[in-house]
């Protein structure tokens, strides 16, 4: 092999190009198994972010379920999620454009089975006994009043059935999932201003002959009790998910009415619920339950024996695994690694063997170019420890000249109620093969150590994450592992308000980059949608009556504070953050004189789908970067205008 070439950091010609990145990957979610097959759903970017259904039939031959230009993507709570469901070898599914269920037979019929209106639906279940789908319904047909969540029947054969609403009255449902004898309902419901994992109440309900709801009860739950996940098992107990102490653990109902506890982890078996059919547990059988937890933000597998309650773990070089669904032999979920790129797996339970069916790409790069990420824990605000994933610059090919120390570009997750994942990203990559480190911050508010922690953000939100992402930079100068004078952050959605808040109320950064980024905090709260309108009082506080701390933790509003150059990528069609929350803060910025780069993208939404959205937002951030500290670029990229750049 030959010696590593000398180039300074930045200047790294890498294997992994936007290009490679958008013309092999998609996004994979929401595995199924149904019979002797599996499902899951494709996001291809290069179909323009269409969600496609993919049947695995027992032969092995994958099959796409619903054809072009059919997109299988709900829009309830703007997040979707809980997108499709089968049923007898039938698939059921929400179709973007229109937002109606469809009705799809393989090899058949496909035609819509709710009616033309403002009217969307999410995560439903299978009533088999009275031939009908039970799910959340979001009804948009009154243009003045807020959307109207309730949980519907739907008759499996069509609109001329007619819609049943079985429960309504509350803010929100979730999860509504028929017990095995098909006897029984239970559900998940919360109010404003509580997110789901804040609080929640778990409710059931018999099934009178009509098919509606009788008795009635609330099971579990408060507004200080997140919980996630309610499944009955095959023997009819009612398990879930609850953080009543302080670790969203496994809890179930036992027939006398009690609430009896099934694990006992200072780990997270419940993530946030920003997208319907989160699942971190299934059942193999009504004896054995195979489950995923977080410890200290890197997912473990494990199987669980209901009847003595204990937990044996499985053996798996996975560290990010989600989705998961079991049935008797098997389990299935999405799940990577440092080295593996998020992939849907099959494990055999009997053999204990995997099997990839699915990769998000099958690109095959030499470890050479690939940085390993390390977790570490550093000092905070406060006397408290926060914690990241460190990627340091890798690339075979270079090192860099004696004395030089890295860039380090900062990652502020979105959510803010999320978490960093440590599977194989093609993104990250990008940047550390080219020389530059990356820090992936979870920072106090992240999910993965314990509701304290989460709640860390309570009130405090433009605080504490921005002073974690600023002391874990901090940290790694302090320690001689990057260069202080070349600090980046960048992030999405409420990423990237942390980086807007941390290049505008503190020193440490020198640039950043915004990707549809909230910069007015009161904007949000009075433009928001529905399921995040009342998410910014745990973060701020009520609005308007905490008008001044809104108005004190609003970049937009302290441009004179900013002196760092900032680029902003926006979707024109974005609900979440409106588009002009980026361009009054480009406009400042413009005016003030400091280097500032705007690319808007048409038709993109919250969140970016199409290949050349994501190609042109990661090459123009690097030559952003590249013009800002003065380092040249191994290859060309197309340039982006920058005002104000001397």
């Amino acid at each position: 092999m030959p010696e590593p070439k000398i180039a300074p950091y930045g200047s790294w010609k890498s294997p992994i190009t936007s290009d490679l990145i958008v013309s092999s990957s998609v996004g994979l979610s929401q595995p199924t198994i149904a019979g002797q097959d599996l499902y899951w759903v494709e996001m291809r970017p290069s179909e323009g972010g269409r969600n496609v259904i993919v049947r695995l039939d027992a032969s092995g031959a994958a099959t796409d379920v619903n054809p072009p230009p059919f997109n299988a993507r709900t829009r309830v709570h703007e997040y979707g999620g809980g997108d499709y469901v089968v049923s007898d070898g039938v698939i059921y599914f929400s179709n973007f454009a229109d937002q109606r269920l469809y009705k799809q037979i393989l090899g058949g019929e496909l035609r819509p089975i709710t009616p033309e209106a403002d009217l969307r639906y999410a995560d439903a279940s299978v009533d088999a006994k009275r031939r009908r789908l039970i799910c959340v319904r979001e009804d948009h047909t009154v243009a003045a009043r807020e959307a109207v969540n309730t949980l519907v029947s739907i008759g499996l054969d069509g609109v001329n059935d007619g819609e049943q609403v079985l429960v309504g009255g509350n803010d929100f449902y979730s999860s509504p999932r028929v017990s095995s004898d098909g006897t029984r309902l239970a559900w998940l419901t919360w109010d404003h201003p509580q997110m789901p994992w804040d609080g929640t109440e778990l409710w059931t309900g018999d099934f009178q002959a009509d098919g509606s709801l009788t008795k009635t009860r609330r099971v579990a739950g408060s507004i200080t009790e997140s919980i996630f996940q309610p499944e009955w098992s095959p023997d009819g107990t009612l398990y879930f998910v609850s953080d009543r102490n302080g670790w969203w653990n496994l809890y179930r109902r036992r027939a006398d009415g009690e609430i009896e506890t099934v694990t006992e982890l200072t780990s997270e078996l419940g993530v946030p619920q920003w997208i319907f059919g989160m699942s971190n547990y299934g059942f193999e059988s009504a004896d054995k339950i195979i489950c995923t937890y977080y410890e200290r933000g890197m997912s473990q597998l494990a199987s669980i024996d209901s009847r003595t309650r204990k937990l044996q773990p499985i053996d798996t070089n996975y560290t990010d695994i989600t989705f998961l669904r079991a049935a008797p032999g098997q389990t299935v979920f999405r799940a990577g690694s440092p080295a593996e790129p998020p992939s849907i797996v099959r494990l055999d339970l009997n053999t204990r063997t995997f099997d990839v069916l699915r990769r998000s790409n099958n690109l095959d790069i030499h470890t050479g170019y690939l940085s390993s990420p390390r977790a570490i824990e550093f000092p905070t605000t406060d006397g408290l420890t926060a914690h990241g994933f460190f990627y340091p610059p890798q690339n075979l090919d270079y090192r860099a000249p004696g004395g030089e120390r890295p860039p380090l570009l900062v990652k502020s997750h979105g959510g803010p109620t999320s978490a960093a994942a440590t599977a194989l990203s093609l993104t990250i990559q990008y940047w550390t093969s080219r020389g530059i480190g990356v820090l992936d911050v979870n920072y106090g508010g992240s999910t993965g150590y314990g509701r304290a922690y989460r709640e860390r953000l309570k009130d405090q939100w433009g605080v504490v994450d921005v002073d974690d992402c600023a002391n874990g930079a901090r940290h790694l100068v302090s320690q001689g592992e990057v260069d202080g004078n070349r600090l980046m952050i960048t992030g999405g959605s409420a990423g990237g308000y942390t980086t807007l808040c941390a290049l505008t109320f503190r020193d440490t950064f020198k640039a950043g980059a915004s990707h549809y980024g909230v910069s007015d905090a009161e904007a949000l709260a009075k433009e928001t949608h529905k399921f995040e309108s009342r998410y910014l009082d745990g973060l701020f506080g009520p609005y308007p009556e905490k008008q001044d701390i809104y108005f004190q933790r609003s970049p937009i509003n302290f441009t004179d504070r900013l002196s760092c150059p900032a680029i902003f990528f926006q979707g024109t069609e974005d609900k979440v953050v409106p588009r002009n929350q980026a361009e009054v803060m480009v406009q400042a910025l413009r005016t003030k004189g400091i280097p500032v780069a705007y690319i808007p993208f048409e038709g993109e939404q919250h969140g970016f789908r199409q290949a050349k959205t994501i190609k042109r937002a990661l090459d123009g951030e690097l030559y952003f970067y590249s013009r800002v500290f003065g380092f040249e670029l191994a290859e060309d990229v197309e340039p982006v205008q920058i005002d104000n750049l001397r």
